[in-house]
This record gives C-alpha cells, sequence and structure tokens, in this order.
C-alpha cells in the first residue's frame, strides 16, 4: 500500500507539473503556475520521505534546515536585477546535487557488488552531465556577475581541443560500461566533465549567457533522469524530461530571436574582439546629439503615442519603478503608452518581463516584438531605455555587420526617438548603433535611474 501511494504521490506531482508548465506561458497564470509546480514539488519530496529506503532522517533534517536557511535569502532578498546570475547559481547546486547523488551511488555499488551494466550508463550518465553542468553553471554566473570577464575567452583550436576532450568523456563512459568496476574511468568521466563545463562556457560572450544558462538547465534535466533511472525513481525521471525538453525548446527559440544557429552561439566566440575584419566595418557613421531632460520631457509630455523600450540598462539601474511612474504621469495626460518586449532583452528569457511586472506595470501594456513592430510608424516617440543590439538597424541594413539578420524592434520607424544610456559605449555584439546617430535621434546620457527620475519631476512641471 505504501508502494502504491508513493507512486500515485510521483503521478500527481507529474500532472501538476505539467499544468504548471502550462500555466507559465502567460504572464496572467504564471503565478498559478509556479504555485502548482512548488506544491506538485511538496508532495514528491513528502513521498520521497517515506519511502522504505530511507533509514535515516537526522542528516535529511539537516539538509532541509541548511537549505532552508541558504534558500530564503537567495529568494527574498536577491534583487530581480540580479535574477539571472541567481538562476545560473542554483543551476549549479542543482547539478551538484545529482553529481554526488551519481558518485555516492557509484561508490554504493562497488562496495556492495551490485553494478550493473544498465545501472552503470545511468550512473556514468548522470556524473559527465552534472559534473559538466556545475562548472558551465559557475561560469555563467561568474560572467553575469561580472566577475569573469565578459568577453569570449578564446585560444588557438579551443573548438578542437573541447570536442575531443567531450569525445574521451564518452569513450569512457562507454569503457565504464563494459567495465563498471574500473573506478580510473568514472573518476576520468567526473574530472573531464568537469574540464568540459569550464572550456564550454569561456569562450562564449555575455551577450549569449541567457542561451547558455538555458542549455545548461537541459543538460540539468538530462542529469536528472539519469538520476532517476539510476535510483529507479519515476519522478526524476519525469521532470527531468520536462527540464531537459523545456530548457533545449527555450535555448533554440532564443537563438532563433537572435538569428543565430546552435552551433555559433557555442562554438562562435561571439562579442570577440577577433571578430573578424567585418566588424571593422559595421560601425555607424555620424554624431551622437544630446538633449537635456526638460527637452525630452516635454517632447513626451505633448506626444499621442509613446512606446518605451526597456533593455538591460534598465535593469543594471534598477529603475523599473521609476519607469512605472513615468509611464502613469504620461497616462494622465492622455498619452498612450506601450512597453516593448524584444525576445532576448536582458539577461535570461522574460527578464524584462518580470522587471516590469514586479514594478506594477500592468500585463496588457507589455507587447512582444511581433505585436507592436507595426505601431511603431504611428508613435511620436519611442523611448529606449538602456537597450542597444535589439534596435540597432544594422541587423537589417549592414550585410557585413555580425548581427545581420537579427530580429529587431522597429524603433527607427517612431517620429523621433530619445535613448537613455550612461555612456558612448557599444552593445555586447561589439556592433556600433545607427540608431544612436539617425537625425531623429536624442541621447540623454547618465544613469537610468537619475535619468527617469528627472523626467517624472519635469513632466509634472510640463
Amino acid at each position: 500500500m505504501i508502494a502504491t501511494g508513493i507512486q500515485l504521490a510521483y503521478l500527481s506531482s507529474a500532472a501538476l507539473f505539467v499544468l504548471a508548465l502550462r500555466a507559465l506561458g502567460q504572464p496572467t497564470t504564471a503565478r498559478r503556475g509556479m504555485q502548482m509546480a512548488a506544491f506538485g514539488m511538496l508532495v514528491a519530496v513528502c513521498a520521497t520521505l517515506v519511502d522504505q529506503r530511507i533509514v535515516s532522517y537526522e542528516w535529511l533534517i539537516v539538509g532541509l534546515v541548511a537549505g532552508g536557511v541558504i534558500g530564503y535569502p537567495l529568494g527574498m532578498w536577491v534583487p530581480m536585477t540580479a535574477m539571472p546570475q541567481r538562476i545560473a547559481f542554483s543551476h549549479a547546486f542543482g547539478a551538484l546535487a545529482a553529481t554526488l547523488v551519481g558518485v555516492g551511488e557509484y561508490l554504493h555499488g562497488f562496495h556492495e557488488g551490485t553494478l550493473t551494466h544498465g545501472k552503470t550508463v545511468a550512473l556514468g550518465f548522470e556524473v559527465f552531465f552534472g559534473a559538466l553542468t556545475v562548472t558551465g553553471s559557475l561560469m555563467a554566473f561568474g560572467k553575469l556577475q561580472e566577475l569573469l570577464p565578459g568577453a569570449p575567452i578564446t585560444f588557438r583550436g579551443q573548438n578542437v581541443f573541447n570536442l575531443s576532450l567531450f569525445a574521451i568523456g564518452v569513450v569512457c563512459l562507454v569503457w565504464l560500461v563494459v567495465s563498471p568496476y574500473d573506478t580510473a574511468f568514472f573518476i576520468a568521466i567526473l574530472a573531464i566533465g568537469l574540464a568540459v563545463g569550464v572550456l564550454m562556457v569561456l569562450p562564449i560572450g555575455g551577450a549569449d549567457m541567457p542561451v547558455v544558462v538555458s542549455l545548461l538547465n537541459s543538460y540539468a534535466g538530462l542529469a536528472a533522469v539519469a538520476t532517476g533511472f539510476a535510483l529507479d525513481n519515476n519522478i526524476l525521471i519525469v521532470v527531468g524530461a520536462l527540464d531537459g525538453a523545456s530548457g533545449f525548446i527555450l535555448s533554440m527559440a532564443m537563438s532563433k530571436a537572435m538569428n543565430r544557429s546552435f552551433a555559433n552561439v557555442l562554438f562562435g566566440a561571439f562579442g570577440a574582439e577577433a571578430a573578424g575584419p567585418e566588424a571593422a566595418t559595421s560601425g555607424a557613421s555620424g554624431e551622437m546629439v544630446g538633449i537635456d531632460a526638460d527637452d525630452a520631457a516635454l517632447r513626451l509630455a505633448y506626444a499621442r503615442r509613446v512606446i518605451i523600450v526597456p533593455g538591460y540598462g534598465l535593469a543594471v539601474a534598477q529603475a523599473q519603478h521609476q519607469v512605472r511612474e513615468l509611464a502613469d504621469l504620461l497616462e494622465k495626460r492622455d498619452v498612450d503608452v506601450r512597453f516593448a518586449i524584444h525576445p532576448v532583452a536582458g539577461r535570461m528569457p522574460g527578464h524584462m518581463n518580470v522587471l516590469l511586472a514586479e514594478a506594477g506595470v500592468s500585463y496588457d501594456k507589455l507587447f512582444d516584438m511581433e505585436d507592436i513592430n507595426e505601431r511603431f510608424s504611428d508613435a511620436d516617440v519611442a523611448l529606449v531605455i538602456g537597450a542597444n543590439d535589439v534596435v540597432n538597424p544594422a541587423a537589417r541594413t549592414n550585410r557585413s555587420s555580425p548581427i545581420y539578420g537579427m530580429p529587431i524592434l522597429n524603433v527607427q520607424d517612431a517620429k523621433s526617438v530619445i535613448v537613455l544610456k550612461r555612456g558612448r559605449g557599444k552593445g555586447f555584439s561589439g556592433v556600433e548603433n545607427e540608431l544612436f546617430v539617425s537625425p531623429k535621434t536624442n541621447m540623454l546620457f547618465g544613469d537610468a535611474k537619475q535619468s527617469i527620475t528627472q523626467l517624472c519631476v519635469e513632466v509634472k512641471q510640463a
């Protein structure tokens, strides 16, 4: 009866996870989706705790307390602007758990003499993908947190070396399956996995970190599937498969949004200084024209339609609440205000949506690129806040540009453009932005939070 109850609980949890994924597809139901996923995980954990194979609960209680002490600050106190790196850090912990379980199960089976070829396949796969996800996620965290250089770190023959090292790991895994008790190959799989994780992420630029984090999430899911097979745990197999598939689909969707192939993201070292001669010919000619906050505020206050384009600069400045205040002030003056969200704006999928929702911006004011692009031509002002590559017309006009073919927001079609930017630097692609030197564009330089606060003051006085 206990075994049947456990499997029924696992089935209920799996159903809740599937329903949660469906609910997460819409902003209006996303909160309910998170609640269903959390409840499903609670059911799965409780069912696992009554499993007859657990002989002692003392260490489980210690782990529960320690995890709660660490997890609560990560969930409650980390600002939304730092959410991408927090997610990468969480992936590292999840993958570390899978890796340690794999190591423990292998050692247990080695000493008990119960290792089989089938179980060794699962354990080797689990440890290999778990280990590379641990170090890969830590590298992604370091780049997002700016502890490591955001630019690609490369060396001659790097892709060949990485692929060769990965192939050696696969060969070791095959040999371990043939000879399950050869611990040297198990250790080699673990070490190679850790090395591949580092070498896989270092040559990838900061602009591609959202794709990398999503891909690492997929790898963590694959490790969880292997853990499920190794432990004969059905819910781990289901959850790992959902995690792996959704992470891979999301990675592909983001690559498509950047007009980049998956291979180009992983092996292209996008953003490297030595990007090729075409990078030197992709610059924009002309001078940026500045504007004062009071002039920008007058233009916004007397506009009929304004489209706000948030970017990573908004997150860095933590200016989402000021943007919401500015939008409210403009709407009180009967200005039609909308927000244009590019699929890869920010450092993770939905980054801008989450920030604006946290500030209280209504979901019905947020428009995806496909829905808002045709409306830019009717906008009196397009207000760009910290966005760069996703509004660069070079993606359409300059075939020599590294970002050529990338879908962008049609900001250049607006009657006038105001860009809030900290300085005159380039985007993560390293490409000069033609929009910034357009005759219809004015630049409001400075910290976005301070600039928008000043705009709010000026709009009130307009």
